[in-house]
C-alpha cells in the first residue's frame, strides 16, 4: 500500500474533462445543446442533487466530497482563502461547482463501465469495504452528523470512484503509442529576456509604446553582441539584463511559445540565437543542452498518457450526448460549507490510496 494525497490514477482521471462535465450549469466548454439533454425535475427522492440516467447522487455524497476539499484548502490557506473573489464568483462558489462536475464524472464513468461490463473483482471490493470502514471510524461525531453520512455511504462513494478508474484504465489499454526520441525530445537552455510591456497595479499587462519596444529592442542588439564576444560569460549576463526567469529550463516540442520553440530547437549545444520577439518580449537563447536522456523518456510518458486521455475523451464524449440528466436545484443552491471547528476531515483520498496505489 501507498499513502499520498490524490493518487497518480485518481488524479489523472478526475482531471480528465472536467469541463465536458459541467453538465448541470453554464460554466465551463461550449457545447451544443441539441447533443445533450438536461430535465429539471420536482421528482427527486429525499436528500438527492441529481441523476443521472440509473445514476443518483445524494447530498451526503456532496457534503464528503465538498468538506473533505474545504478542509483541504483551508489545512494549507486557512479560512482567509474563502474572501477570494473571482470575476465576480466566490471560490466556495468554484468549489462546489468543481465538486459537482467530479461526481457528475464518476457517476458518468460507472455508467460507461456497465457498457463496457466493467466490474469491480471481489478483491477489489474486500478494499473497498476495509477503505469505508477505516475512513469512518476516523470521522468524530460531528463530523458524521454535520455531513450526514454513514459507512455505507462511503462504501459506496469509494466503490463508484475505484470503478470510474478501473474503466479509464480497461479503455485505454491497449493505447501504447510509439513515440520517438526526436518527437519527445526535451533541450535544455538559458534566455536573456527584455520585456515589452509593463504591468499595472492589478497585474495586467500594458503594452509598451512603439518608441518603448524600438528602445527595448535596442537594447536586446547590444546585449546580443556582448553575448557573441569570444569571452563572453552568458550566465553573467543572464543575471545582468535579464528581466525574466533567470537560470536553465527545459522543456519539449509544444510546451512554449512557437517562435521560442523553433528557434531554441534550432540551435546546437553551446549556440546562441538571433533576437526572437514573443508576446513578452524579446528574447536572446543559448542551447546548453540539445538532448537530455532522462527528460526525454519522461516526456515519452506525458505524450502517451496525452494521446489515451484523447482516445478516452473521443469516447466518453460521444457517450455523455446521450444521457439525460436532472438537477435539484433547489437543494443544490442550499449546499454550501460546513462552519464547525470540530470538522477538520481531509483525509478521504488519502486512504483510498492507500487500499488502490
Amino acid at each position: 500500500m501507498k499513502t499520498g494525497s490524490v493518487g497518480m490514477t485518481g488524479k489523472r482521471m478526475l482531471a480528465l474533462f472536467v469541463c465536458g462535465l459541467m453538465f448541470f450549469t453554464a460554466v465551463g466548454c461550449k457545447k451544443n445543446d441539441a447533443d445533450t439533454k438536461l430535465v429539471l425535475t420536482t421528482g427527486f427522492r429525499k436528500n438527492e442533487i441529481f441523476r443521472i440516467e440509473t445514476m443518483s447522487c445524494t447530498l451526503p455524497e456532496v457534503m464528503v466530497y465538498l468538506t473533505n476539499t474545504q478542509d483541504q484548502y483551508e489545512s494549507v490557506y486557512g479560512k482567509e482563502i474563502w474572501k477570494t473573489d473571482l470575476n465576480g464568483v466566490t471560490l466556495e462558489e468554484n468549489v462546489k461547482e468543481m465538486v459537482l462536475a467530479q461526481l457528475a464524472q464518476i457517476k458518468t464513468m460507472n455508467l460507461l463501465a456497465q457498457q463496457h461490463g466493467v466490474a469491480l473483482s471481489d478483491a477489489e471490493k474486500k478494499a473497498v469495504k476495509s477503505a469505508a470502514a477505516e475512513y469512518y471510524a476516523s470521522l468524530n461525531q460531528a463530523e458524521r452528523e454535520s455531513m450526514d453520512v454513514t459507512e455505507e455511504t462511503i462504501e459506496n462513494l469509494y466503490e463508484e470512484f475505484a470503478l470510474a478508474n478501473k474503466v479509464y484504465e480497461y479503455i485505454i489499454k491497449d493505447i501504447n503509442p510509439e513515440i520517438s526520441d526526436d518527437e519527445a525530445r526535451t533541450i535544455t537552455v538559458e534566455h536573456i529576456l527584455i520585456v515589452t510591456y509593463a504591468l499595472d497595479g492589478t497585474g495586467k499587462k500594458i503594452e509598451y509604446t512603439q518608441n518603448a519596444k524600438e528602445e527595448a529592442r535596442r537594447q536586446a542588439e547590444e546585449i546580443l553582441k556582448l553575448a557573441r564576444e569570444e569571452d563572453s560569460d552568458f550566465e553573467e549576463l543572464v543575471l545582468q539584463y535579464s528581466e525574466g526567469d533567470k537560470g536553465t529550463f527545459s522543456f519539449g516540442k509544444g510546451e512554449t511559445d512557437p517562435s521560442f520553440e523553433q528557434a531554441a530547437f534550432n540551435l546546437g549545444n553551446g549556440e546562441i540565437s538571433d533576437i526572437v520577439e514573443t508576446e513578452y518580449g524579446y528574447h536572446i537563447i543559448k542551447c546548453i543542452s540539445t538532448f537530455n536522456r532522462e527528460e526525454t523518456d519522461a516526456n515519452k510518458v506525458k505524450i502517451v498518457e496525452k494521446r489515451r486521455k484523447e482516445v478516452f475523451g473521443q469516447e466518453y464524449d460521444a457517450f455523455v450526448t446521450s444521457l439525460t440528466r436532472t438537477l435539484n436545484e433547489e437543494l443544490w443552491e442550499s449546499v454550501s460549507f460546513i462552519e464547525n471547528n470540530e470538522v477538520t476531515t481531509r483525509d478521504f483520498f488519502d486512504i483510498y490510496n492507500q487500499y488502490f496505489n
